[in-house]
C-alpha cells in the first residue's frame, strides 16, 4: 500500500496533467473552427476541377494522344501509395486509422503480386509504417517546422509525384487521408490521383452539359492535370488538418475526464489511508494508557 506522501504526490501529478489536457482541448477547439472552415471551402473547388477534367476527357476522341495523367500508362503493375498523416501525436486514433486503411490496400496489392511503392507525408505515418513496410518506402517528407501547411507544400508533394511518374516509377497513384465529418467522426479515404478515376455518377451528372474549349482539350488538360494533383493533395491536407484537431479535441476531453476520475479514486484511497493511520495511532495511545 502506498504511503500518504506518495498518494499526495500522485494526486498533485494527475491534477497537473489534467490542467495540460484541458488546455490542449481548448487550443484544439480554437484551431478546429478555422481548420473546418478551410476544409469546407476547399471541397467545392477540388470537386469542380474534377468535373471540368471529366468534361474535357469525355470530349476527347483520340484517347491515344491524351495525357498519361488522364489515361494512365496502360498498365496496372506498380502502385504508388501516398500516405498523408500528421507530424504530431496526442490526437487519438487519427494517424492509426489512416495507416490501417493504407495497410489493407498494401496487403491487397502484395497478394496480387503487384509492385508496391510508398511515399509517406508526415512523420507519424512514417514511424508506423517503416517497421513492416520500410523496404517499400521510396520517399518521405514531413512539415515539423511549419505552423501551417499551405498550397506551396502541396505543390512540392505534387512535383515529387509528377517527377516519379515521368520517370515511369509507377502506373497508379493513390492518396490516403482522413475526411472530416464532425468532431467525433473522421472517415479514412482512399483516392486515386493517376490515372483520373471516372465515376459513373459524375459522368451522368456532367453528360447533359456542353462546353466549348479554347484552346484544344488536350492542351488544356496538359496544363490542368498536374495542377489537379496539387489541388487534390492540398484538399487532403485541409481535411487532415480539421480531422486532426477534431480527433485531438475528443482525445484530450476523454483524457481530462479520465484524469478527473483518477483524482477522485486517489483522493478516496488517500482519505481511507489517512483515517486508518489516525485510527491506528488512537488505538496505540489508548492501549498505552490502559497499560499504565
Amino acid at each position: 500500500m502506498p504511503s500518504l506522501d506518495d498518494l499526495k504526490k500522485r494526486i498533485k501529478s494527475v491534477k497537473s496533467t489534467q490542467k495540460i489536457t484541458k488546455a490542449m482541448k481548448m487550443v484544439a477547439a480554437a484551431k478546429l473552427r478555422r481548420a473546418q472552415e478551410s476544409a469546407e471551402k476547399g471541397r467545392p473547388f477540388s470537386e469542380k476541377m474534377n468535373n471540368v477534367i471529366l468534361n474535357l476527357s469525355s470530349s476527347i476522341s483520340d484517347k491515344d494522344s491524351a495525357s498519361k495523367f488522364l489515361v494512365g500508362t496502360g498498365k496496372d503493375t506498380t502502385h504508388l501509395c501516398v500516405v498523408i498523416t500528421a507530424d504530431r501525436g496526442l490526437c487519438g486514433g487519427f494517424n492509426t486509422n489512416i495507416c490501417r486503411k493504407a495497410r489493407n490496400y498494401f496487403e491487397k496489392i502484395l497478394k496480387e503480386n503487384k509492385t508496391l511503392k510508398i511515399f509517406t507525408v508526415g512523420s507519424k505515418g512514417h514511424d508506423q509504417l517503416k517497421r513492416i513496410y520500410g523496404k517499400y518506402i521510396i520517399e518521405k517528407i514531413n512539415f515539423k517546422g511549419l505552423r501551417k501547411i499551405t498550397y506551396k507544400e502541396a505543390e512540392n508533394v505534387g512535383k515529387i509525384i509528377i517527377k516519379l511518374f515521368n520517370k515511369s516509377q509507377f502506373d497508379v497513384c493513390k492518396i490516403f487521408y482522413n475526411k472530416f465529418k464532425n468532431v467525433i467522426t473522421q472517415i479514412p479515404q482512399e483516392q486515386q490521383l493517376i490515372p483520373i478515376e471516372s465515376q459513373k455518377k459524375e459522368e451522368e451528372k456532367i453528360s447533359d452539359n456542353f462546353y466549348e474549349f479554347e484552346p484544344e482539350e488536350n492542351e488544356i488538360l496538359n496544363d490542368l492535370l498536374p495542377r489537379n494533383i496539387s489541388t487534390q493533395i492540398f484538399k487532403a491536407f485541409l481535411e487532415n488538418a480539421a480531422s486532426e484537431q477534431g480527433s485531438r479535441m475528443t482525445a484530450m476531453d476523454s483524457a481530462t475526464r479520465n484524469a478527473g476520475d483518477l483524482v477522485d479514486k486517489l483522493t478516496i484511497t488517500y482519505n481511507r489511508s489517512r483515517q486508518a493511520a489516525i485510527t491506528k495511532e488512537l488505538i496505540e495511545i489508548i492501549s498505552g494508557a490502559e497499560s499504565l
